[in-house]
């Protein structure tokens, strides 16, 4: 393999040109709103996506244009590609990654970049659901990203120079990263994926000055830890999902790291795997110093449906019955909002045990936890589609075996990846979603373990294609109901950011970049990127003017044109859209 590149724009240095690359250390805390910057991939510690920033506002935000755009010398454009990076801005420097795992440093003033890295991936063959990455993290001078080759570097990031680099997890025993690490009290703690490879979720913590492995926490337990009676008295815990697709939150008062976990392995076949399967399909806290356990809340027990928790958790202090509480909030692909007292992980809103649908040869679970108040996608369906029959009304939790069943949402439906924004003000949760069935079916499989990296899922992983809607919903967090909804003609990929000028960004997969009005969804502004827009923008203050910059560079699942577009958008722009693909 090729070692990885750094390329430097000219001659310039920190101590000349590129002064605003000078990156400082973050703040001591990073619980407010990001204002001056944006140094985190959530914006803040809390994974909110909120800026208190209101100078671009209903008012004001139809006159929003381009300031500039940057091309990423063509990074991330291939057809295995997907661009869902969210930019950072740290001391006047925009920091992207691309699907191809190059990072890329731009002058805010300018839009020139500042520096490369090119990752010079091999073929990694383990990789599920395209070739992505969702973000770097800054901290202690340094941004750090981690790759889908199961390694995470550390970047100069005033230079770019490679710091160090660690093999985290084997790209070849099915582990990947694709989800921005975060950085904490001088710690760089990342989730892995590939639960549909046979491997043991674990969350990690690094030192951040030279990488070393501070703690690791398994999702899966083993023979005799928390939650193994959960699981047959066999070796399938080792391959047994519960991988974690996203950037943790972190409570510094609490002294916890929260996150949520993927579904079981195999995926479909619950017969080879009794009980609910702790710690897979949950959200999670961890002592975020050493990594010990502190609580969780189990999703959906003993997941047949790949209802994994793709979407990030956020944290929210909110009055509920007239007393504030700490909370914690997921938006998962069953369709619900699960909300959570973050202090100990019991339900704040109402979550109750309810019976479901049975299937004795799946060993299905006899009840699932129900939140109370409204879903934000359809979880159930009035007709069939051409060629299958309906079971149990195709509803949310509907079992099956070894004959195809039809039911929503998909594994492609509800709450995934892109990530969800909170409105501190509003108590308004802000969920992207897909409106989408699914067809599944179970394989008879052994016990027998998976070979090395071999794709491990006992069924058919989104056989059967059903096309598919999107809603862009508003929830209110004081009580889990719909405060207004908005049905899409495709599915949503975009992540959303939201501001106290009212306004959510949200992208489109044919381009456009928008803006809604928080309080009902009207759109008061949108932009043509050229590029499917399935990145969540970022939003943040610079030299007394508020900007939003996003990455238009398109994804694989939601088939949009690929791209290599980095636009900073401001009222004293002047770029007007660009044609669709240019």
């Amino acid at each position: 393999m090729r070692a990885p590149v750094v390329a430097l724009a000219g001659a310039l240095t920190c101590a000349l040109a590129v002064a605003a690359a000078c990156a400082a250390p973050p703040p001591r805390s990073l619980v407010a709103p990001p204002t001056t910057s944006w140094p985190t991939n959530g914006g803040n510690w809390f994974n909110q996506r909120y800026s208190p920033l209101t100078a671009i506002n209903r008012d004001n935000v139809a006159k929003l244009k381009g300031v500039w755009r940057a091309r990423l010398d063509g990074s991330g454009v291939g057809a295995k590609f997907s661009n869902a990076a969210q930019p950072l801005f740290v001391d006047g420097v925009v920091y992207v990654s691309t699907g191809a795992n190059d990072v890329f440093a731009i002058d805010v003033d300018s839009g020139k970049a500042l520096w490369s890295y090119q990752a010079t991936l091999v073929d990694v063959t383990t990789v599920c659901c395209s070739w992505t990455s969702r973000g770097v993290a800054f901290g202690d001078g340094k941004i750090f990203e981690g790759q889908l080759d199961g390694k995470i570097v550390a970047l100069d990031a005033k230079t770019g120079a490679l710091v160090w680099s660690i093999q985290a997890e084997r790209w070849q025993e099915g582990f990947t990263i694709t989800s921005a690490p975060l950085y904490y009290d001088g710690l760089l703690i990342s989730g892995f994926t590939g639960a549909e490879r046979g491997v043991r979720g674990r969350v990690k913590a690094f030192d951040a000055k030279t990488g070393k492995l501070v703690w690791t926490f398994y999702v899966v337990p083993s023979p005799g830890e928390r939650g193994s009676e959960t699981w047959p008295k066999n070796d399938i815990w080792q391959d047994g999902g519960g991988t974690v697709w996203q950037t943790p939150a972190v409570d510094p008062e609490l002294g916890l790291v929260f996150f949520s976990t993927s579904n079981p392995g195999p995926d479909f076949n619950g017969a080879v795997r009794a009980g609910d399967n702790l710690f897979t399909s949950s959200i999670m806290a961890l002592d975020a110093k050493t990594g010990a356990y502190r609580w969780h809340f189990q999703q959906v027990h003993h997941d047949l449906w790949d209802y994994d928790s793709g979407n990030p958790v956020v944290l929210f202090d909110l009055a509920i019955d007239g007393k504030t509480r700490k909370g914690i909030a997921e938006a998962s692909k069953s369709g619900w909002i699960y909300i959570l007292d973050r202090t100990n992980g019991k339900p704040l809103i109402g979550i109750d045990e309810k019976p479901v649908a049975q299937e004795p040869r799946q060993l299905t679970s006899p009840t699932q936890p129900i939140p109370r108040g409204d879903a934000f996608v359809p979880q159930s369906m009035e007709i069939a589609p051409e060629g299958f029959a309906l079971v149990n009304g195709g509803r949310v939790f509907t079992p099956y075996w070894t004959d195809y069943v039809i039911a929503k949402p998909g594994i492609g439906g509800g709450a995934n990846w892109p990530p969800s924004s909170y409105d501190p003000a509003s108590g308004y949760f802000f969920v992207c979603a897909a409106d989408r069935a699914a067809v599944f079916r179970a394989w008879e499989i052994t016990t027998d373990r998976p070979a090395e990296g071999a794709e491990y899922i006992g069924g058919n992983f989104g056989a059967h294609t059903i096309p598919g809607l999107g809603t862009f919903t508003a929830l209110d967090l004081h009580t889990n109901k719909i405060a207004w909804q908005q049905q899409w003609p495709e599915p949503c990929y975009s992540g959303s950011v939201v501001t106290a000028g009212g306004l959510v960004f949200v992208g489109r997969n044919d381009g456009r970049l928008t803006a809604l009005d928080s309080r009902d969804g009207k759109k008061l502004w949108e932009f043509q990127t050229g590029a499917g827009m399935n990145a969540t923008a970022s939003v943040f203050e610079h030299k007394g003017k508020q900007y939003v910059v996003a990455y238009s560079g398109g994804s694989v699942f939601a088939r949009s044109a690929k791209g290599d577009s980095v636009w900073l958008f401001g009222l004293d722009g002047a770029l007007d859209p660009v044609q669709p693909g240019k």
